[in-house]
């Protein structure tokens, strides 16, 4: 996995996480579900890159 894909998708994960754990606190769930969301998307990036590797290797 390159760097850069890795570091955006840790990002993505740990933007959504707060994302998520703040709408969560306050009772926003419209926030709590994008966090969700964003969280996913950064999985599904780590996932891409992660079976990009497995193939060059």
């Amino acid at each position: 996995m390159s760097a850069s894909e890795k570091a955006k998708a840790k990002a993505e994960q740990a933007a959504g996480k707060v994302k998520k754990e703040a709408g969560s606190a306050v009772g926003n769930e419209s926030a709590a579900v994008e966090g969700s969301a964003k969280e996913s998307k950064g999985d599904l990036r780590s996932a891409k890159e992660k079976a990009k590797d497995a193939f060059k290797h």
